[in-house]
C-alpha cells in the first residue's frame, strides 16, 4: 500500500477543476485516486520505477532519457565565415 504523506499542489481552471471533480463523481472516485493513478502511468510509461512507502532516493532514473541531450559543437564550425 502507498503512503499519502506527501503533498503535490497545482492551479488549474476553475472550470476545468468542476468538470474532473464531476466526472470523478459519477465514477465513484475521488479526484486523488484518479491522480494517483495518472502519476503511476506516467510513471510506468517513461519507464521510472519506484518502491511505494520507499524514501525518495529510491527513486530509479528511467530506463531510456526523454530529455534532449546537450549538443556539443565545435567552437570552429559555430565562427561566423567571411
Amino acid at each position: 500500500m502507498e503512503l499519502k504523506t506527501a503533498r503535490l499542489t497545482l492551479l488549474i481552471d476553475p472550470a476545468k477543476k468542476t468538470a474532473f471533480e464531476r466526472l470523478c463523481a459519477q465514477q465513484d472516485l475521488t479526484p486523488s485516486q484518479v491522480v494517483r493513478q495518472l502519476i503511476r502511468d506516467y510513471l510506468a510509461e517513461h519507464g521510472v520505477t519506484y518502491v511505494p512507502g520507499a524514501s525518495p532516493e529510491a527513486v530509479a532514473a528511467p530506463s531510456h532519457s526523454t530529455a534532449k541531450k546537450p549538443r556539443h559543437t565545435d567552437p570552429a564550425s559555430t565562427r561566423k565565415r567571411r
